[in-house]
């Protein structure tokens, strides 16, 4: 029983009980944008009930579920022989089942497949981060498994199932399958080129025995996964499937799951191959360039990932302050912690806008939309996941101490903040491999500014970035020792071009002022005060 001293008053509801879909005018202004007429009400309907599911006190408990009872390894089982599983608390079932019925992993398979999947990703990343690693993993799979014909025929269907089987068997006995991805070794790191995983060829064409080690394995409790190990010829990608045909385990040794700072719900493990079956995909010696095609994938999904974390941020930032009283009024009207919001809104709507242009790049297929995507991706994967940061830190900030306390919410989306940078290529590995495209390949760089182009002349300081970006490009001598310079240019002034074709006049005027004009300081919250901040925290509130 509560005490006299104890009633509680100036507290926020709870932000549950909406429509996380409909509430973010960025997002459904970008689908709307992007998905064809015909297409349109199905589209906003299915996303719409994702939104309500993700906006339900059922669902964001299940969030909390799956990161307060983690995976556990369970190598051996009671009469001591190895079976190598991950045991996970119901909640990570039920959402991992919900986003595969949401069509989380159907892109290539649906009209418009990319930019509702898009939309979906950045909408569940809000509930668990986490269960969108195997999601992504798999939906990553496609492309690189399509280098077989065969292989595709016999796994695509089960990787593009909206039905969620959990059980581990052969997969020509399952309804779908889930993929994850180990490249990285201990020497190696991102070299994945360094690795010394051998593959032996075995009497079967196209069917090897691997042996060696991965440091990092993602989604180790998946169905099957895409590995490099070096074959006779070279690098070479591989499948190695959990449950063979016969339904005796592959030799999948798990070591350890790895201690994260975040993504907790999510297992990453440490592996062993003795002896382990796998059939080649691809050439032999072209394991990059069949696995290539799923890293691009992931990394935009990096993307998404981020966007959407930072969405959550803003929005609870945002809903706090717009109940929250304090020095005679709301938070949210007092002028400097509306600066604040705006800000921070500023970097949701750009990433979100971003990212959804790039799930339509997919969508199009065009020769011109793969050459923009060649610079964009990993430009955008570079900064949309540099900035998810500081955007949950301070908006953690806004909620006081509130936002420091783990019930709030607001710590799992802080630890979970720097994985998107790190995961499919550190910083450095995208800023080189930027480099690499505007050195080799003139087709990306020339619908690069094209893109940009199209809002010429309709904001000055967006006029006067490009033209320094050019100056900037026009001299590549030297140029790695300046890459994150010259890929944090690229991916802002996109954003601005984009903001300012398709937001509203205050979010376009505002971005480009502290973006692109310089008129801001190192911290959030330091905009013109003359800009219309108002109308930029108010189309940034989640409306319940």
């Amino acid at each position: 029983m509560a005490g006299n001293t104890h009633t509680v008053t100036n507290q926020p509801p709870p932000l549950v009980g909406y429509d996380a879909f409909t509430a973010d005018r960025a997002l459904t202004a970008a689908v709307d944008r992007h998905t064809a007429p015909d297409l349109l009400d199905e589209v906003r309907g299915e996303l719409a009930g994702l939104g309500r599911a993700c906006g339900s006190a059922q669902v964001q408990e299940w969030g909390a579920q799956a990161n307060e009872f983690p995976p556990r390894l369970r190598t051996h089982d009671r009469h001591g022989h190895r079976i190598d599983e991950v045991d996970f608390h119901p909640a990570w079932h039920r959402l991992l089942g919900k986003g595969v019925s949401a069509g989380l992993t159907t892109a290539w398979s649906r009209p418009g497949g990319h930019v509702r999947r898009a939309a979906a990703f950045l909408l569940w990343t809000q509930v668990d981060a986490g269960n969108l690693c195997p999601l992504s993993m798999t939906h990553a799979a496609v492309p690189a498994l399509r280098a077989d014909p065969a292989l595709a025929a016999a796994w695509e269907p089960r990787l593009t199932s909206m039905i969620y089987d959990r059980e581990l068997r052969p997969a020509q006995l399952k309804a779908s399958a889930l993929f994850g991805m180990g490249m990285t070794e201990k020497q190696g790191g991102s070299d994945v080129r360094a690795g010394t995983t051998a593959a032996r060829p075995l009497a079967e064409d196209g069917t090897y025995e691997l042996t060696g080690h991965k440091w990092f394995c993602s989604a180790p409790m998946s169905d099957g996964f895409l590995v490099l190990a070096q074959a006779p010829e070279g690098l070479t990608c591989f499948l190695v499937p959990r449950v063979l045909a016969d339904g005796t385990r592959n030799v999948f040794m798990i070591q350890r799951l790895k201690d994260k700072l975040g993504n907790r719900s999510n297992a990453s493990a440490e592996v062993e191959f003795d002896g382990t079956w796998a059939r080649r995909v691809g050439e032999e010696g072209r394991g990059v360039r069949t696995i290539i095609e799923m890293v691009a994938a992931t990394r935009l999904d990096c993307v998404l990932g981020s966007a959407g974390l930072m969405r959550q941020a803003v929005a609870q930032a945002v809903h706090h302050c717009t109940y929250r009283e304090a020095f005679g009024g709301r938070l949210v009207d007092k002028p400097l912690m509306r600066n604040v919001l705006a800000d921070l809104a500023l970097e949701s709507e750009a990433a979100t806008t971003l990212a959804l242009r790039l799930a339509a790049a997919y969508d199009d297929g065009s020769e011109q939309e793969r050459a923009l995507l060649r610079i964009a991706v990993p430009a955008a994967k570079y900064w949309v996941t540099k900035r998810c940061s500081p955007v949950t830190v301070e908006a953690s900030e806004c909620l006081g101490g509130n936002g420091y306390v783990e019930e709030s919410g607001m710590p799992r989306l802080v630890r979970e903040s720097p994985l998107n940078s790190i995961w499919e290529g550190a910083g450095n590995v995208q800023a080189l491999d930027v480099l690499r495209a505007l050195q080799r390949e003139p087709l990306a760089l020339n619908a690069y500014l094209q893109e940009v182009g199209k809002a010429r002349g309709a904001d000055h300081r967006l006029d006067a970035a490009i033209k320094d970006l050019l100056t900037e490009l026009a001299d590549l001598e030297g140029v790695e020792g300046r890459a994150r310079r010259v890929t944090e240019r690229l991916a802002l002034v996109l954003q601005g071009s984009l903001l300012v074709r398709y937001a509203t006049p205050e979010v376009a005027d505002a971005f480009c002022a502290s973006r692109l004009g310089g008129d801001s300081g190192a911290t959030f919250g330091t905009l013109p005060h003359t800009l219309d901040l108002a109308s930029v925290v108010e189309r940034a509130r989640p409306v319940a």
